[in-house]
């Protein structure tokens, strides 16, 4: 019989978190592919998750013995009930179709709640509940052994998921494959659930009666109060510390599944470790780590030239490893008996909620000029972290003529160890002030949403001829534009007249006629100063501060204004808005189309779908050019775009620009045409890279199948 607890146990917890990627990918396109919706995905199963464990607590202290599997036997007919009617009416079980997308994309939390919600809330919300009830039931089974062997492995279970997913079923495997294995591998966890809960339902297993201490709220537990403090707390620091370094990271690379599940794998990891007995822990180690990371990522925040990418990936991955592996062994060390575990798992749950909807929900609120979630949570855990030495200080004194048994606690005094960790504390905190006012004194305008933190800065600071200012998202420039009205039209950046959208406006077969020209992304509007009289040029931009900075309300930045062309703007994501307008009366018959849509460093990846392509096919002229802004300091999109052009039969000409770092930075460009003679056009050839021919042909990138990981530099 244990052998069935802990397959049930393990089944779940694979599903739990298979299901996490798979459901953040099928959604991420609907909502501009920006990191908050996998902190906001994450925040609506943290959410599930306590929901769970509450109902778990709820049925094991409240409910008589037998109706406990009766009524858990009646939810999970009904979660395979609710699969049926989606297998019958979606695609596939799990992946809403696109008409689920919303309309308005201003800050679309409760519209990715509600999807989830619908999607996949009822089976998640059971593989939850699991791992506490079978853990409950074993233990009453088997009262001489102890269930907390069976969390290791649900941890285990989750970390077998987690890394699987990037690794084997995202690279092979579409996403409407994924869900069809992935209900079937439900069914067989609700047929092991359903037995385990008929035994109950037929007394085979003994069942504790409600009304015991489990279920009330008495003297004892009364007097636990700090405990239960610290397990939310310990519990909340270690996901926001979760949700904050995911968000980090994949601003600085990309919003994909393999950066989602690196510091969730790590965050399970240390559960593993932690509740497999702590064999693997001693504190003052891990403290001393955790103080000294911690000093490094503020270091990072300020470092210029920045760290690369791969050293930043160490030291967040380190840090998170170290923080978790501290509140986790903490949290292990003050877990309850047996008899409290759904209590005590139910206050986790509710504190990685609690974490969760500090990051999502409370941080862009509290700080609306950067991402400072991550550096305050480092300050939270640091002050918890010093509670715990503190309140471990009290040393136990024996008294002379009682029993070896009765103990008494001397007065606490603070240990050498208290007075550092407060220390470190204070110097942390007063570094991260010191930094904000810094980075707000050089800063002219900042601002946050869904979408991300936006600032501009002045740059040439030292060269009053060449003063500028530069709009960046995170980390990453989105251009620059001089002070000076001489050269104040001058087009920056990635988008000089040698780049390869500036080849493709300046030698387009339409001129010297008007061109129609669409942007995928407004950015500060740099490619509008190319515009001549009759010429449109009209932008599709899903962020809203981005549309308000770009039309100059702080007078800084006149691209748009100062263009001789008519500018139009179309807010909203520009896939879904292409959509509509083709739905609504046919084609924009651009001559130029403009990829240059950027989240993190990259491109987001349902605008390089094979059906993405087919829209913007559907919107040129005959004569029409795409042109797509590749650069990257990590994935090689060349790849994935030369693979769409023979796709749809396009010729295509890789355009890269060494920049001269006072007009215009290093860009890569990519420009696709049906017609041969503009690829030959003198302008273009030369300028141009011959395809490798050695390059591996990349896998054609859907709407169900992409994956970033095969085009890795």
């Amino acid at each position: 019989m244990p052998s069935y607890y802990a397959f049930s146990i393990l089944l779940s917890a694979f599903l739990l978190f298979q299901i996490q990627p798979m459901i953040g990918k099928t959604i991420l396109p609907w909502f501009g592919g920006t990191p908050t919706v996998w902190s906001t995905v994450l925040l609506f199963f943290q959410v599930l998750l306590t929901a769970g464990y509450a109902y778990a607590y709820w049925l094991l202290g409240r409910v008589r013995g037998r109706w406990q599997g009766t009524v858990h036997l009646g939810l999970l007919a009904l979660s395979l009930v609710l699969l049926l009617a989606t297998a019958l009416l979606w695609r596939s079980p799990l992946t809403p179709p696109a008409s689920w997308r919303p309309l308005d994309g201003d800050f679309p939390v409760w519209d990715i709640f509600r999807v989830l919600a619908v999607s996949v809330g009822i089976p998640y919300f059971l593989l939850a509940t699991n791992s506490t009830l079978m853990q409950a039931w074993f233990s009453r089974d088997h009262a001489q052994q102890t269930p907390y062997r069976l969390y290791a492995l649900s941890n285990a279970g989750s970390l077998v998921a987690l890394v699987s997913y990037p690794l084997i079923f995202e690279p092979l495997l579409t996403l409407r494959t994924q869900a069809y294995l992935w209900t079937a591998g439900y069914t067989l966890f609700v047929a092991v659930a359903a037995y385990l809960a008929w035994r109950i339902t037929a007394g085979r297993a003994v069942a504790e009666q409600p009304g015991t201490p489990e279920s009330q709220l008495g003297a004892e537990k009364r007097s636990r109060l700090g405990v239960y403090a610290l397990w939310l707390g310990l519990a909340a620091c270690a996901t926001t510390l979760l949700m904050a370094v995911t968000n980090q990271v994949t601003q600085e690379v990309a919003v994909i599944p393999f950066l989602w599940v690196l510091p969730l794998t790590v965050y399970l990891l240390t559960f593993i470790l932690a509740f497999a007995g702590g064999r693997w822990y001693s504190r003052r180690p891990y403290l001393a780590a955790f103080f000294i990371l911690s000093l490094i990522s503020l270091w990072m925040l300020v470092k210029n030239p920045p760290f690369s990418i791969s050293a930043q990936l160490i030291v967040y991955t380190l840090l998170l490893f170290s923080a978790c592996m501290l509140c986790h062994n903490e949290l292990f060390r003050l877990r309850p008996s047996p008899r409290g575990l759904s209590s005590f798992y139910l206050m986790v749950a509710l504190g990685g909620a609690l974490g969760g909807i500090f990051v999502t929900l409370a941080a862009p609120l509290l700080f609306t000029t950067g991402f400072w979630e991550l550096q305050w949570g480092l300050v939270a855990c640091g002050i918890l972290l010093t509670l715990v030495l503190q309140a471990d200080s009290a040393p136990v004194v024996r008294k002379r003529g009682v029993k070896a048994s009765v103990r008494h606690a001397a007065p606490r005094r603070f240990k050498p160890a208290v007075f550092a960790s407060a220390a470190a504390v204070f110097v942390l905190g007063l570094l991260i002030v010191l930094i904000m006012r810094a980075i707000s004194t050089d800063t002219l305008v900042a601002t946050r949403n869904f979408y991300g933190v936006l600032r501009v800065w002045e740059i040439n600071t030292a060269q009053p001829e060449l003063l500028a200012y530069q709009l960046t998202h995170g980390r990453t420039a989105h251009g620059f534009q001089f002070a000076a009205n001489e050269i104040r039209k001058v087009p920056t950046a990635y988008y000089s007249e040698p780049s390869g959208v500036g080849l493709a406006i300046a030698n387009h077969p339409a001129r010297p006629g008007p061109l129609r020209v669409g942007a995928l992304g407004l950015g500060i509007g740099i490619i509008a100063s190319y515009g001549q009289p009759g010429d449109v040029y009209r932008f599709y931009e899903i962020n809203p501060d981005i549309i308000r900075i770009a039309q100059g309300e702080d007078g800084r930045f006149s691209f748009l204004r100062d263009s001789d062309a008519d500018i139009q703007i179309v807010p909203g994501d520009a896939r879904v808005s292409l959509e509509r307008e083709w739905a609504a009366g046919g084609s924009q018959r651009f001559d130029l189309l403009v990829l240059d849509t950027f989240s993190g460093d990259t491109i987001p990846l349902h605008l390089l779908t094979q059906e993405a392509f087919a829209i913007y096919q559907q919107h040129l002229n005959p004569g029409g050019v795409i042109a797509i802004n590749v650069s990257n300091r990590i994935f090689d999109l060349s790849q994935a775009v030369y693979r769409l052009a023979d796709e749809f039969q396009l010729g295509a000409a890789l355009i890269e620009h060494p920049g001269d770092r006072l007009q215009s930075y290093d860009s890569l460009w990519m420009l696709l045409s049906r017609e041969p003679a503009f690829l030959q056009l003198p302008a273009i050839a030369s300028r141009s890279t011959p395809r490798p021919a050695s390059q591996a042909a990349a896998r054609l990138w859907t709407d169900d199948y992409s994956n970033l990981l095969q085009i890795i530099r």
